[in-house]
């Protein structure tokens, strides 16, 4: 397929085809019969340099039928410890067009999910449905506005094809946009099957893309760097109430971005326990285990740096075991943080640990709704509460208050900053599967529109966001996320 000059906008480069073959195949993608555009991005479109207003001459290029001057299109190979057992993996079902040079110097992946068989697709067809890359759209957005750390979704097209899953569903490909695809599988694989010259180039190139270059030991920067970010992002999935559901190692992206939106969804009713993975059935990824996955996904990741650590082993060793065990520490420091603002305190003191965990027990011993019960402290609504007249929240009520008293800012500066740090929405599960039902089994896309839209402005706190607060029915069967392939 040849690269063809689509106009002003585009302006790719292909710097992750320089790095040893190893690390990818290059391919094109499969073309596809009628593609047709189902959601386009214009906001993020815009701020890569492309223009809303000839959208529709993407077209062919979001389908992978053509692809842009400037792309080198590939299939990244990476390996992965998945519910914590080491397999060879790589895009099975995702092409790489290249890297989007920004109007303001910006790099960013851009890559077609669901574009076709590739050599790493094992068993699969390389293949993608409407139903699974509208929810990473709606998600992935959503993460975005909240101010998590986010791959972003750029188009959805379907591609007039059926493809066969349960059911034979309609195919579609979704483009995501990522600070880049670089993965601790990456690094695994590197590990495996490269020789140390082949890690040195993926360490490096690592460095160059997210991090810079540093005076001190390049490689114990990269794992510091990498570690910091990780840290941060799973603190705000926490405070967010955000499980991912799949937390292998191939999915740890190092640019501190959530990736790869399979079996993830909020937590409704607060529980530590919450799994709603069909995959994973012993709970490895539930929402109380994700702080202790980092770690332990990070420490892989050290694992395969020790011979870029130091020539002498045992000093690398020491070295990495003193990185992964910073960890815990910087974790609950950018949770503590984002926590204390969720409860209106500016400042730091040493009981706020105990003050927001006594909040998190009356959550969990009455079965409350995470969200709505920080929107309920930040707006005086705490009769929707089940636990408003129990003895033990007037006490935590008294110590709270307390708290807020002795800080500089007034009550109704600790009013305005909870209203900054908890949102009005969230992409509930059962609003975002109604949506869904309507575009894929309905063709009406109006329901996902006005999701999106009202998902874009998170913490806007309108009288149209209050009424998709709600929570779902009681079911006799938990609610159930699968992978979507």
């Amino acid at each position: 397929m040849a690269a063809i000059n689509m106009g002003p906008g585009w302006k790719l480069e292909s710097s992750y085809a320089e790095l040893p073959q190893l690390f990818f195949t290059k391919l094109t993608p499969s073309s596809v019969p009628d593609p047709a555009l189902v959601i386009f991005n214009e906001k993020l479109a815009e701020s890569l340099g492309l223009s809303a207003k000839t959208h529709k001459d993407y077209l062919s290029v979001f389908a992978g039928n053509i692809v842009p001057d400037g792309s080198s299109p590939l299939a990244q190979a990476y390996a992965g410890h998945q519910f914590g057992y080491f397999t060879m993996l790589g895009d099975g079902r995702a092409i790489l067009l290249g890297e989007q040079i920004t109007p303001s110097g910006d790099r960013y992946d851009i890559q077609l999910k669901g574009s076709g068989r590739t050599p790493y697709s094992r068993q699969g067809d390389g293949k993608a449905t409407l139903g699974p890359m509208l929810r990473e759209y709606i998600i992935s957005e959503a993460m975005h506005a909240l101010g998590i750390p986010s791959t972003r979704s750029l188009a959805v097209v379907t591609t007039g094809e059926k493809v066969a899953r349960e059911t034979f569903q309609p195919g579609a490909v979704l483009t995501r946009v990522a600070a880049s695809h670089l993965r601790v599988g990456t690094f695994e694989y590197a590990a495996k099957w490269g020789d140390l010259d082949d890690l040195r180039a993926l360490a490096d190139y690592t460095l160059q893309r997210h991090f810079g270059v540093p005076g001190k030991n390049p490689y114990q920067y990269l794992l510091e760097s990498v570690i910091k970010r990780q840290a941060e992002l799973i603190a705000k999935w926490q405070a967010s109430g955000f499980i991912h559901g799949v937390m292998n190692t191939d999915n740890m992206a190092l640019s501190g971005e959530t990736i790869d939106y399979g079996p993830c969804a909020f937590m409704d009713t607060y529980d530590p326990a919450t799994v709603f993975s069909s995959i994973d059935t012993r709970g490895r990824y539930a929402y109380g285990n994700q702080p202790g996955i980092g770690g332990w996904n990070l420490a892989r990741f050290a694992e395969t740096l020790l011979p870029l650590l130091h020539d002498n082993e045992q000093e690398a060793l020491e070295i990495a075991q003193d990185a992964i065990s910073n960890y815990e520490a910087l974790f609950q420091r950018s949770w503590l943080s984002i926590m204390r603002q969720k409860l209106g305190l500016f400042n730091e003191e040493p009981e706020d640990k105990a003050l927001i965990d006594g909040y998190l027990n009356l959550l969990f011993k009455y079965r409350a709704d995470y969200t709505n019960a920080f929107l309920a402290l930040t707006f005086d609504k705490l009769h929707q509460m089940p636990f408003s007249r129990a003895p033990e929240y007037q006490e935590w009520a008294k110590v709270w208050e307390a708290r807020r008293t002795a800080q500089q800012e007034t009550k109704a500066e600790s009013h305005a900053l909870m209203r900054r740090s908890n949102p009005a929405i969230i992409p509930r599960n059962h609003r975002v599967e109604a949506a869904l039902d309507a575009a894929v089994n309905q063709g009406d896309f109006s329901l996902l529109k006005q999701l999106n839209d009202l998902l874009s402005e998170p913490y806007a706190h309108t009288a149209e966001q209050a009424a998709f607060a709600d929570t779902p029915n009681p079911s006799a069967q938990p609610y159930q996320t699968f992978c979507g392939t």
